[in-house]
């Protein structure tokens, strides 16, 4: 499998939030790499986007890594518990980039790790509801994968988090608006989220 290079996240913003689906998120934590498959994103962008938080090139100690190189992890807090991992886009002093909003695991030897880090046991010992809501949101895949905002602005061409392309070519994307944003206006109808 190949990592994806800076290039890759070089781009239109919408067509790399489509395209990261079916990747591979790994993150590297305490030597262990832990890799889930990608399968929500929105994307976000600032020259027009009133739900980016870079909207009209507003620029911020919180907004300063959405204006980094193509390729820069993006990590903030809401609601002050819940961290939401973005990846930079288009080109450096464009602020643009897409939310992981979910993914899921495909190796065994990853959910117990991830699973401790969600809910403190081990994965044959959550419940139903533990087990359907998994990593089925941005705080969610943070947690699990140990994101904070320890890890904003590195870059993702490095080891600690990175996505690689197996080759996937998914088979049906499904387009609708974004999550949680009601404050964005016009925005709220932009269909910017692609999912699995």
């Amino acid at each position: 499998m190949k990592k994806l290079a800076e290039d890759f996240y070089a781009r239109d913003t919408l067509t790399v939030a489509k395209e990261l689906l079916g990747k591979y998120l790994v993150r590297v934590t305490a030597g262990l790499p832990l890799t889930v498959r990608i399968t929500e994103t929105e994307a976000y962008i600032g020259r027009l986007d009133k739900a980016c938080h870079a909207y009209g090139y507003k620029r911020t100690a919180r907004t300063e890594t959405l204006f980094a190189p193509p390729g820069t992890a993006y990590i903030y807090l809401i609601y002050g518990m819940y961290h939401c991992l973005n990846f930079v886009t288009e080109a450096e002093n464009e602020p643009a980039a897409v939310l992981i909003r979910a993914g899921e695991v495909l190796s065994p030897s990853d959910l117990d790790p991830i699973s401790i880090r969600r809910f403190g046991c081990e994965a044959r010992q959550m419940s139903i509801y533990q087990r359907k809501n998994f990593l089925n949101g941005p705080g969610k895949l943070c947690k699990g994968l140990e994101l904070t905002k320890a890890q904003n602005g590195i870059s993702l061409t490095g080891d600690t988090l990175y996505v690689l392309d197996a080759g996937e070519e998914p088979h049906k994307v499904h387009v609708s608006k974004r999550v949680g944003i009601d404050y964005a206006e016009e925005a709220v109808d932009f269909p910017w989220r692609f999912y699995l």
